[in-house]
C-alpha cells in the first residue's frame, strides 16, 4: 500500500508522503508569539457525519469499525504525541478500566516507535500528562495511566464532593475547579493548564468536551478525517454535542489531503481547520 496523499491544499497540488504529514504542521510552535496554549482536537466522521454508532453489546458508543482505519490512526498518533497534555474524560476511564479502551498515545507499540524517539528527541516524556474532565469525579484511575512519572490534572465542575477530591488527589493527582455548579469552563480550564506550564494541549475527547471548548473560544484547531462511507443508524454521536452555540465558530481552511489508499480504495479526506 502506498504510503502518500495529495496535499489539495494548499496549492500547489502535491504528493506527500502520509508519514510525519502531521508532525510537519510543528504544533508545538503554535501561538509562540502570543506564549497562549494551542489546543487541538481531531475526529474521523463518516460522510453522514457519524463519529459514533453503538457497541455491538449495546453498552454506550464506539467508534465504527467502518470508518476506523490505520492510516487515520497514524495521523492521530502523530498528533497525540506532539502534546504535553491530554484531554479526556470520566468516561475514557471508565471504558480504560473496563479494557474497552487503549492507551491514547501508543509509544510502546513498534509501529510508532519513530514517535517515541521523536519525543525522547524533544526532551519529552514517553506520554503527555492526562486531563480529565468531570462533573462527577465518578471514575477509577488504573494505576497504568500514571506510571513513569504521568501527572493526571482532574478538571471539575464547582463545589465537588470533597472526600471524593481528596480520594483522588491521595492517589493520582491535582484536583482543579474550573467553572459553575453545572459546567467546566473551557477559558478557566485552558488558563489552569498554562498556569501549570501545559502549551501544547491536544482533545481527544468527544463532542461534549468539544462543544465546550468551541463555546468558551479556545479551541485553536480542528483535525477532521472524512471517511468516504455513510453509515445511518441510530442513535449516533456528532463531532459537536450541545446546546446550540451562542455564536457560530468560524473556521478556516489550514490544510486538505486527499488519500486515496484509504478504506480498501473508498479513500478518505484529511482537513484541518483554524478558528477564524
Amino acid at each position: 500500500m502506498l504510503n502518500t496523499v495529495i496535499q489539495l491544499y494548499p496549492l500547489p497540488a502535491a504528493e506527500r508522503p502520509l508519514t510525519n504529514l502531521y508532525l510537519g504542521h510543528a504544533l508545538r510552535r503554535q501561538n509562540q508569539s502570543t506564549g497562549q496554549p494551542f489546543v487541538y482536537a481531531n475526529f474521523v466522521v463518516s460522510l453522514d457525519g457519524r463519529i459514533a454508532v453503538p457497541r455491538a453489546s449495546g453498552r454506550g458508543l464506539t467508534v465504527p469499525k467502518a470508518t476506523a482505519n490505520e492510516r487515520d490512526w497514524r495521523l492521530f498518533q502523530e498528533l497525540a504525541a506532539q502534546a504535553d497534555l491530554i484531554i479526556s474524560s470520566g468516561r475514557y476511564l471508565r471504558d480504560y478500566a473496563d479494557g474497552r479502551a487503549q492507551e491514547i498515545l501508543q509509544t510502546d507499540d513498534p509501529r510508532f516507535a519513530d514517535l517515541r524517539a521523536w519525543r525522547e528527541e524533544q526532551g519529552l516524556k514517553p506520554q503527555p500528562d492526562l486531563a480529565i474532565v468531570s462533573s462527577s469525579l465518578n471514575f477509577p484511575i488504573p494505576d497504568l495511566l500514571t506510571a513513569n512519572g504521568r501527572s493526571v490534572i482532574i478538571f471539575t465542575t464547582l463545589n465537588p464532593d470533597p472526600g471524593r477530591v481528596r480520594e483522588l488527589e491521595a492517589h493520582a493527582g491535582q484536583v482543579i475547579v474550573a467553572g459553575d455548579e453545572v459546567s467546566v469552563n473551557g477559558q478557566e480550564m485552558v488558563q489552569q493548564m498554562l498556569n501549570l506550564g501545559y502549551r501544547t494541549i491536544y482533545s481527544a475527547a468527544g463532542p461534549k468536551i468539544l462543544h465546550m471548548l468551541l463555546r468558551d473560544g479556545v479551541l485553536d484547531r480542528l483535525y477532521l478525517t472524512y471517511a468516504n462511507r455513510l453509515l445511518g443508524g441510530d442513535p449516533f454521536a456528532a463531532v459537536v454535542d450541545g446546546d446550540l452555540l451562542p455564536t457560530a465558530v468560524g473556521m478556516t481552511l489550514h490544510s486538505l489531503y486527499h488519500d486515496p489508499q484509504a478504506l480498501d480504495g473508498l479513500g478518505q479526506l484529511f482537513a484541518a481547520y483554524n478558528r477564524a
